[in-house]
């Protein structure tokens, strides 16, 4: 071999080698960098799914009060459905996060794939119950009129009786619009209310007070009680609307986590 053919080889494994070293060096960094992320994904699911499980207990708790609060109301019960689904929501939010953790920190994709497309379904599910509760929102104020001039003309039957008065001893209020919507019933003389009617409930307090304002309530019922409904369905809106990110963050999650898997990357 000639000086010039060593010189020539000598200069090109010179420039070769590091060549290749530093290639091998930067795959490794890349690697190590998907690697990394994808255990931080790992970390952020497992994390992620006991949000879940917070959310799922805390839809519980909103749907079966707002159950026991329509039970109470004899002209929402129509709506009951709707308290329903919450809990039944809440209860599969519950028990899929189980299907979370476990998927993510076993690296199942099997699992954490059944959990991303269950989750999919709740949000639209959740889409479809935000929907129905914006349109029964639009309609809740005709729905009292309704509800109260019913329940004050059948005021002799049980079941009404107990639920205006229920209403009336709870926000304070006395009759539709006022007190004096009593004045015309049936039931009762031209001055006198329900007992439900008095700041102090007692028995028979409601007969002749009908002018006496300092001892019954003379607001309105249905007014007060469409603003507290309403601030209520604004509420459940807010929170619904929080929820739905959380999950929303979860599949995402979820899914680039079955990427990582799906490509072969190693996740410690």
């Amino acid at each position: 071999m000639t000086y010039h053919s060593f010189t020539f080889f000598y200069g090109l494994t010179s420039f070769l080698v590091p060549t290749f070293l530093v290639f091998l060096m930067n795959r490794q960094k890349s690697n190590m960098a998907v690697e990394g992320g994808a255990k931080c994904i790992k970390y952020m699911l497992f994390f992620f799914n006991f949000i879940f499980w917070l959310c799922g207990l805390a839809l519980i708790v909103v749907g079966v009060l707002a159950k026991l609060s329509i039970n109470t109301m004899a002209f929402l019960k129509g709506y009951s459905g709707s308290p329903l689904v919450l809990i039944v929501v809440g209860v599969i939010i519950f028990f899929i996060a189980f299907f979370g953790c476990c998927g993510a920190w076993k690296e199942n994709q099997c699992m954490i794939t059944m959990f991303a497309v269950i989750l999919s379904l709740i949000v639209i599910t959740e889409i479809g119950a935000a929907i129905a509760g914006y349109v029964f929102r639009g309609n809740l104020t005709d729905l009292l009129n309704k509800g109260f001039d019913d329940m004050i003309t059948g005021y002799n039957v049980t079941e009404k009786r107990e639920t205006l008065d229920n209403i009336q001893e709870q926000f304070k209020c006395c009759g539709k619009n006022s007190s004096s919507d009593w004045k015309s019933s049936k039931f009762f003389d031209s001055n006198s209310v329900p007992d439900s009617c008095c700041k102090n409930v007692t028995k028979g307090c409601g007969k002749g007070a009908l002018q006496e304002t300092s001892k019954i309530n003379t607001d309105g019922c249905q007014p007060i009680l469409d603003k507290f409904l309403k601030q209520n369905f604004l509420w459940i809106a807010v929170a619904a609307l929080v929820i739905a990110f959380v999950q929303i963050t979860g599949i995402v999650l979820a899914c680039i986590l079955m990427r990582a898997i799906r490509s072969g990357y190693e996740v410690m």
